[in-house]
């Protein structure tokens, strides 16, 4: 009964199928769209000019301030306090900051030059300078 080319079987799928598609609510012209999650936006970010809000020298000052302390004697306190309460994990990080202290205070070079050197490197560079010019040397 049922007839595949266009007969009944079809008129029955279309009634029971809808054909309409759904429109897309389009926004009205006056309104933006919302910016999506990052990219730059116009005045965003930090102003031109600003200055850091918070000065090492200030906080250091206000730590000794409110606690009576300075802040080497607070960093001394803690660290054996860690070590006391077996927070080796604490202790760790102090080690780290300390020896990445005392590491950068004691990496500074200090080149102390005989007054012989300086005469020798001077005599070099002359003899240098004259093979290079093809200039007799002074001496």
């Amino acid at each position: 009964m049922a007839h595949l080319n266009g007969g009944l079987f079809c008129g029955r799928i279309n009634i029971l199928m809808t054909t309409e598609t759904k429109t897309k609510k389009t926004m009205p012209k006056n309104r933006q769209r919302a910016p999506s999650r990052g990219g730059a936006r116009p005045g965003g970010g930090r102003p031109k000019g600003s200055t850091t809000k918070i000065k090492i020298e200030d906080l250091m000052a206000q730590i000794e301030l409110q606690s009576g302390e300075s802040y080497d004697q607070l960093l001394a306190k803690n660290y054996v306090l860690a070590i006391q309460r077996s927070d080796w994990g604490g202790v760790r990080d102090y080690d780290k900051a300390f020896m990445n202290k005392m590491i950068a205070d004691r990496s500074e070079v200090t080149v102390l030059e005989s007054e012989d050197a300086v005469a020798i490197k001077q005599a070099a560079f002359a003899q240098a300078i004259a093979q290079i010019t093809g200039l007799p040397r002074k001496d």
